[in-house]
This record gives C-alpha cells, sequence and structure tokens, in this order.
C-alpha cells in the first residue's frame, strides 16, 4: 500500500468526546482562528477534495499526495466493494480478498437480491391510507445497512436516479413510489428493453410524466421526451417530431385501478366516513385501447409503421447511440467522471450485442483495465447516500439510519425526491462549502450517540491505508478511538471512492 505519511498508533483513553455541530463560518475560519486538531481538518475537507480529484484524473505517478495502491489484490477488492456495495464491514473485506477479485465480481452479480421487508401497517398506511415518506426513506436505507446484497442496493440507488420520479409529484396516498423502489431491485440487472417496457407503465412514472392522461386525440409530450432524451438515446440523437409521433404512438395507458375500496371513519364524533383505494399487491399501468392513436402510420426515428409501445421501445433501441448512452452512465457512476470515448464505444458493442443484458455490461465494467486503472482510484466522489451508509457500516451503527435520513437534505440526496427529471447531479456536484460541512457534521452527531465504537486503529483501513501528509498528521494527533475516527471519515480522503 502506499502513504504519504505514516499513522501511529492511537494513545489515550477511549472516552467519547461530544462535538457541537459546525457552521459554514466555523470551518471557513477555524484556521484563522489558530484551531489545530479537528478544526484544522475541517478547514481543509472541501478544497482537499477537489485538489485530489484532480491529481485523480492526471495520474497516481506520486505528483499528488498519494499513489494509488490498484496493483495489489486486497486494494482492488476494496476498491471493487466501495464503488458496489457503499463499503465494506473488515469482515467483509476479508472474506472478499480471501476469495479474491473475480470470485467477489461473479458473486455481486450471480446472488440474487435480498427482498427488502414488507413496508406495511409500521408506516401508518393501513390507518393514515397514505405513505409516509421519512418511514419511506428510513426503510430503504435500513435495507442498505442490513442487507446481505449491497449490490442489489447500489444498482436500486443508480436506476432511482436513472428513472427519476419523486414523491412529491407521484403523491403519497398510493403506494406507487414504493412499487417503484421495488420495481428497480427486481429488475435491476435484467435487460433494457424489459426495462424502457416496465418504466413506460410503471404507475409512478405514469403519473410523474403524465403519460396517464396522455390519449390519441390529446397526447402528453412529457414522457415521450424524457425518454428519448434521458432514459434511452441522449441530446442529438431524435428530434421535435420523434418526441410528437412517440408521445402519440405511447398514449392509452392509464394507472392501474385499486383491488377494492374500504370505508374508513375519518371523524367518529361527526360520522364522517371516507372510502380509500386497497391495493392488494404491485400492479402495472392498464392499456386502454379507445384512448391510443388511432391515426395509422407515423415516421419515428427515420421509420414509416405503424406504432404501439413496444414498436416504439424496439426502434429505440435499434438506434446505434442506445447502447453507448446506457454505458456512458453506467461509466459515469461506477468508473470515472471522464472516460475515453473508444472504451464506451467497446462497452455499448458488448452491451448491444448482449441484448441490452445489463449483467453482461456490469461485467465488462468491472473487469475492465479502466475499472482498476490507477487513474480511476478515488476519481469519484461518494454520493451522500453512499457516505451515510459506508460512515454507519464503518462504525457497526445501522441503528442510526434515523440520523442519516434527517440529515440528507443538507448533502443534497433526498431519497424519493431527485431534483427534476434529471435525477441527481453526479460526482463535483456533491461537494460544495455547505455540503461538506453537512457531511462533517453528520460524522460528528453519529459519534456524538455512540458510547463505544470500534477499536481507533481500525479507522485508516477503511483509507485503504493510503493518506496525504496533512491527514496522517491529524490521525496522529487523534487523543482517543472517537476522534480518530472523526478524522478518517472526515477526511478528503473518505469522501472519494
Amino acid at each position: 500500500m502506499s502513504i504519504a505519511g505514516s499513522v501511529d498508533e492511537p494513545s489515550g483513553p477511549a472516552e467519547k468526546k461530544a462535538r457541537s455541530p459546525v457552521s459554514r463560518r466555523t470551518v471557513l475560519g477555524a484556521a484563522a482562528a489558530g484551531g489545530a486538531g479537528i478544526a484544522a481538518l475541517r478547514v481543509f475537507v472541501y478544497p482537499r477534495v477537489e485538489q485530489l480529484l484532480q491529481s485523480t484524473r492526471a495520474a497516481a505517478s506520486g505528483r499528488g499526495d498519494w499513489i494509488s495502491p490498484l496493483g495489489s489484490e486486497r486494494a482492488r477488492v476494496a476498491h471493487l466493494l466501495r464503488r458496489t456495495t457503499f463499503g465494506a464491514r473488515l469482515d467483509e473485506l476479508e472474506k472478499a480478498v480471501s476469495d479474491g477479485y473475480s470470485k467477489t465480481v461473479d458473486r455481486l452479480l450471480e446472488t440474487r437480491p435480498a427482498p427488502p421487508p414488507s413496508l406495511d401497517a409500521s408506516n401508518d398506511f393501513l390507518h393514515d391510507r397514505r405513505l409516509n415518506v421519512g418511514v419511506l426513506q428510513q426503510w430503504w436505507l435500513d435495507h442498505m445497512l442490513s442487507t446481505s446484497t449491497p449490490f442489489a442496493e447500489r444498482m436500486t440507488l443508480f436506476w432511482h436516479g436513472h428513472f427519476t420520479s419523486d414523491y412529491r409529484k407521484v403523491g403519497l396516498q398510493t403506494p406507487y413510489i414504493y412499487w417503484q423502489n421495488l420495481t428497480w431491485r427486481d429488475m435491476a440487472l435484467t435487460d433494457m428493453r424489459s426495462m424502457l417496457m416496465r418504466v413506460t407503465t410503471d404507475p409512478a412514472m405514469l403519473r410523474y410524466l403524465d403519460l396517464g392522461t396522455s390519449t390519441g386525440q390529446n397526447p402528453n409530450e412529457n414522457y415521450s421526451r424524457e425518454l428519448l432524451e434521458l432514459f434511452a438515446l441522449g441530446v442529438g440523437h431524435y428530434g421535435e417530431d420523434d418526441v410528437r409521433a412517440g408521445a402519440r404512438a405511447l398514449a392509452g395507458w392509464t394507472e392501474p385501478r385499486p383491488t377494492r375500496t374500504v370505508d374508513v371513519t375519518v371523524d367518529a364524533k361527526n360520522n364522517v366516513v371516507r372510502k380509500y383505494a386497497v391495493y392488494d399487491e404491485p400492479a402495472t399501468g392498464t392499456f386502454v385501447a379507445n384512448r391510443a392513436y388511432k391515426g395509422g402510420q407515423q415516421t419515428f426515428l427515420g421509420r414509416k409503421d405503424t406504432y404501439d409501445t413496444e414498436k416504439v421501445v424496439d426502434r429505440i433501441l435499434a438506434q446505434p447511440a442506445a447502447a453507448e448512452f446506457i454505458a456512458r452512465k453506467v461509466v459515469q457512476h461506477f468508473v470515472a467522471a471522464r472516460v475515453d470515448d473508444s472504451y464506451v464505444k467497446r462497452l455499448g458493442s458488448k452491451f448491444r450485442s448482449s441484448k441490452y443484458d445489463v449483467k453482461t455490461l456490469m461485467r465488462e465494467v468491472l473487469v475492465s483495465p479502466e475499472f482498476v486503472a490507477d487513474h480511476s482510484y478515488r476519481a469519484l466522489v461518494k454520493s451522500p447516500t453512499e457516505f451515510m451508509v459506508q460512515t454507519l457500516k464503518a462504525l457497526q451503527a445501522p441503528q442510526l439510519s434515523r440520523l442519516a435520513q434527517l440529515s440528507a437534505p443538507g448533502m443534497g440526496q433526498v431519497l424519493f425526491d431527485p431534483p427534476d427529471v434529471g435525477g441527481w447531479p453526479n460526482n463535483e456536484a456533491w461537494i460544495s462549502s455547505n455540503s461538506v460541512v453537512a457531511r462533517v457534521n453528520f460524522v460528528t452527531a453519529v459519534l456524538s450517540q455512540l458510547k463505544t465504537v470500534p477499536p481507533g486503529t481500525d479507522a485508516p483501513h477503511h483509507l485503504d491505508g493510503v493518506v496525504g501528509q496533512q491527514t496522517a498528521g491529524l490521525l496522529n494527533t487523534a487523543a482517543d478511538d472517537h476522534a480518530r475516527w472523526f478524522l478518517a471519515l472526515a477526511s478528503p480522503e473518505f469522501q472519494l471512492k
């Protein structure tokens, strides 16, 4: 392993040090005030993340603060788990290292997703007839922290940011947004044709992008546009005529009908009773033929035909741009923000020849030389969800998932509530002075609620033992285990993956 500064064994009693949250002024002004130790770390966290990110793009040749350790099998396995499973506890890392890189890739790809616990009456849905979004968010965070198949959750998060819907537009009166989460977990490693068909008829999407109210006589273009631009092809590979033709061809889908209705007394004193819809199981949209387009043939993406939903999807996937569009999106989330076009073309070719099999694409990515190349090491910034889940896993504190749910808005990623149909921005967009303060405050809050933490000697292992001189110096000044964990988890190195 490569390290710019050695990390000594911690000294002093392992007692908890309570710390109050810091403001942006505290973070940016502590150095000028002569603060040292933790205050100094807070000052250098934000600019150092950007500096380290830039250095990884140039090369990991010793010109930066550290050198990539990916020449070793252990480091490659740790790198793989950071990118695909929200990091790993030390016991999980040791098992994966024992299995080896190739076998670990096989296990990630071939193990069926562990289903999450049912979101049932515990969230008051059966009583209030509404989802509780806070409970829904914590339900998913709990599963990320406890599941035996974290890769499935990482892929579910990826698709959640690609095929976006938000609870504000979809609403909480139905379980649609919850169903969508179940869908992407089940379909995460299937094929793009099946996924595009499913997202088109997904009840949450029917409501979010208005396809559920679109008719052949009065087509709504929202879903057709985003299907072409954001979900499948990208800008420059379709025209406005294609958007209009697609909207007509896709018209006719409606939201699923409830299984039944029940009478619920909402005001016993005044005997007020309301009817509420009940869904016994997840469902997809319903196609109503008399709402469909009846105008016959039309031209879509250069071919004239009588189009329906299946033909629209097939025509989209017949475009060479489709495979490369998805391949590039995957690479930007799992490999590096900027990569050679030749790499994307190579992945896209494999993806298309596999009939758009996502598992094949992910395997090609994870075993590619580019994934474990030195310039890919710490070339991405952890999303807030990845950062918080990995923090809680490292500290063995899954019971603090509620704190993660409450801290998410300050970091810029609220589950089930992406900022727009384009999903969340990625990589450098996660890092600003405000969001880094929120990250530091999250680590502070977590540690303040833990009477005991894992041994401080474990903390550098979550950094691969590869840190810059300043981080090493700060770790070596840690007075106890709580301080050492704070310095490791709030360090620039830990923000990267």
